[in-house]
């Protein structure tokens, strides 16, 4: 039996979690095929933007522990899906780079999800809808996380 949420923020973060967890079930299939996981297309996904990232950011934005990240890297440059380069503007800096090979595996994931989400029954405006709600939210935790940040005692 399904209850409708009541809009209460214990409501919004339970269906989120559950959105995300199903969600999740869904592409670990698809990564699981193509031999990827999810740490590794969490970085993926982000070097794809292009540019390279720092380290620190592709830490952050792909919500991995330093220490796990440099493993997943190292992974992913062993595998020539992705190269490191110093950054010419602050030579104690380390950017990551997505290679050929990884762009062309980054493709086909991104494909394979897309078509995966695309048989939700969810129509198009309402699945962009969404995405533009969820992209508002992420923005405006993001902007008030250091003011809600708890304060030791």
């Amino acid at each position: 039996m399904s209850v409708l949420p009541t809009g209460t923020a214990a409501d919004l973060m339970q269906l989120l979690t559950q959105a995300e967890r199903l969600l999740s079930r869904r592409v670990a299939g698809i990564l699981r095929e193509e031999g990827c996981s999810a740490e590794a297309w969490r970085v993926l996904h982000l070097l794809a933007e292009g540019g390279g990232h720092p380290m620190t950011e592709v830490a952050d934005r792909s919500f991995l522990p330093p220490g796990t990240l440099t493993k997943v890297v190292d992974q992913l440059v062993e595998l020539g899906l992705v190269y490191r380069r110093i950054d010419p503007a602050d030579r104690r800096r380390i950017r990551a780079f997505l290679a050929p090979r990884g762009r062309q595996l980054h493709e086909r994931i991104a494909a394979r999800i897309d078509a995966s989400v695309t048989e939700l029954p969810l129509p198009g405006a309402e699945r962009e809808h969404l995405a533009a709600l969820l992209h508002t939210l992420s923005q405006a935790m993001t902007a008030t996380a250091d003011a809600a940040a708890p304060v030791a005692a």
